[in-house]
């Protein structure tokens, strides 16, 4: 395990290389803007919001501030791709399918909680069928994580087994140490990155070691503090209590809008729809779908098995929560936080989780998102 040390600037010396090479840099930045002049007495407008984007300059670049507010997700699984196209040649239909992607890619400054979704999509993606799109953007990537400090009370990374600083889903994890980044390879890819590069890196300065345990232990117990929840037995309560009364009003505030799932690394429901685009010829489309809206089960017959809209919220927690773990040995959420900060109807998962976690334990209630 390669253990080196690189500076803020020459991260970002770094990142110019990779550009110039040719090589796509996708990182947390702020959409370029042609300079604006104040208006003397006027206050400036909000700063632009930091979104995983392709790199087109350095400039732009944005580590560091926060957690982007979408996720990886789109770059592996586009929120609409053509799959195939079709066209009509008298008596017959020819088909086309579309390859797979496989344009070097260097992922700069993920946060964990979105690193760490990958592997958990790739199972998903390599059940039943392998899923060629999917996978040619993953082996055409390099993941380098940056550990997160905490961002604010709807994180809970740690309650569904991972950190601020896990490497899961990364080749290289950067911590943050003082003048620059320790940075740790946990894969042979992460090695070989490090090695090509190693013009840009350093050994690590005395005290670098300690200052990144550091960073990762106050990070460590400040999220912490949001959940605590025993995984295994809310499992096994979820799985026993699909009746429960606790649903019934569990969902009255959700909209159905799937603002949740869109921006969640981990939801990876499409439809596929066939769009006629001319004359005899068209495309089969995947498109990102969810399962709040309440066409996602409705039969061609009218019957939907799901009417209410505590049954799709129900069946989210239960998917995330017991269905996927039980089929995978996996949770499907990183506890990024984005489906409360996104929500319109102020829906809490971590409320909801911790009364999940208290009826699982027989316990009073409880306000304190803490209570296990």
């Amino acid at each position: 395990m390669s253990v080196k040390y690189i500076t803020h600037d020459n991260l970002r010396t770094l990142a110019g290389e990779l550009l110039a090479a040719g090589v796509g840099v996708i990182a947390p930045a702020r959409p370029a803007r042609a300079p604006v002049e104040p208006v003397p007495g006027q206050p400036s407008g909000p700063a632009a919001a930091v979104d995983y984007r392709w790199l087109d300059r350095v400039e732009d670049l944005a580590l560091g501030e926060g957690l982007p507010r979408r996720s990886l997700k789109e770059f592996f699984l586009p929120t609409t791709e053509e799959l195939l196209s079709f066209r009509q040649v008298k008596g017959h239909v020819e088909f086309a399918e579309r390859p797979p992607s496989s344009k070097p890619r260097v992922i700069l400054g993920a946060r964990p909680c979105d690193a760490a979704a990958l592997p958990v999509v790739d199972r998903v993606m390599n059940w039943d069928y392998h899923d060629e799109l999917w996978m040619g953007r993953r082996q055409a990537a390099l993941v380098i994580a940056l550990a997160c400090p905490g961002v604010d009370r709807s994180c809970f990374c740690t309650a569904v087994g991972l950190s601020p600083a896990t490497p899961q889903g990364s080749d290289v994890l950067l911590t943050p140490v003082e003048g620059g980044y320790q940075a740790v390879a946990s894969t042979p890819a992460g090695e070989d990155f490090l090695a090509q590069h190693r013009a840009r890196l350093q050994e690590p300065p005395a005290g670098a070691a300690g200052q990144a345990e550091q960073f990762v232990a106050q990070a460590q117990e400040l999220v912490a503090k949001n959940l605590t929840l025993d995984a295994a037995r809310v499992q096994g309560w979820l799985e026993a209590n699909f009746e429960h009364p606790f649903w019934n009003t569990v969902a009255l505030r959700c909209h159905g809008c799937s603002a949740c799932a869109f921006v969640c690394p981990t939801c990876h429901c499409f439809d596929l729809v066939d769009e006629v685009e001319g004359i005899g010829v068209g495309s089969r489309r995947r498109n990102w779908d969810a399962c709040q809206p309440a066409l996602f089960t409705l039969h061609g017959s009218g019957h939907n098995p799901r009417p209410q809209q505590n049954a799709r919220f129900r069946q989210r927690v239960m998917h995330k929560f017991m269905i996927y773990p039980k089929k995978f040995d996996a949770i499907l959420c990183t506890g990024c936080g984005r489906c409360i900060r996104v929500c319109p109807g102020s829906m809490d998962l971590l409320d909801l989780l911790s009364e999940v976690n208290r009826l699982a334990a027989g316990s009073p209630a409880s306000s304190d998102r803490g209570a296990a």
